[in-house]
């Protein structure tokens, strides 16, 4: 049976899959860490995080409890709520968000950071 393409992924499985790539990004772990802790493949991991392969209740357990979370986090509340969560797991999954993030954080409140975010924003433009 063929699998099913990821556009066709249910999103449920999609939601867990960028949790579990936030936890696992704020936790500092990569995706081979993660996959060792787990006993799968690094490429398993990436299938979890996208979506693509749905996480078995065992293995869910497992990625929680290596990344120090209960498995409950992985799924988040069925509300309207949890879009607003969903969205910001994926923008924080993008390739250096959490740096970016961690930066601003370092940064002293008003000028400083209001200048980063200008900054950021003119390379719309760009």
């Amino acid at each position: 049976m063929a699998r099913k393409p990821e556009a066709l992924a249910d999103p449920i499985d999609i939601a867990v899959g960028a949790r579990i790539r936030l936890l696992r990004k704020v936790r500092g772990l990569s995706q081979q860490s993660l996959a060792e802790a787990a006993g799968v493949t690094f490429q398993q991991i990436q299938k979890y995080e996208r979506g693509a392969n749905r996480v078995s209740a065992s293995m869910l357990s497992r990625i929680a409890t290596t990344l120090q979370a209960p498995v409950s986090e992985m799924f988040g509340e069925v509300s309207p709520a949890s879009g607003a969560i969903d969205e910001v797991a994926g923008l924080l999954a993008e390739p250096g968000a959490l740096s970016l993030l961690r930066a601003y954080a370092t940064l002293p409140r008003g000028a400083p950071r209001a200048a980063l975010v200008e900054f950021v924003r003119s390379l719309k433009a760009l």
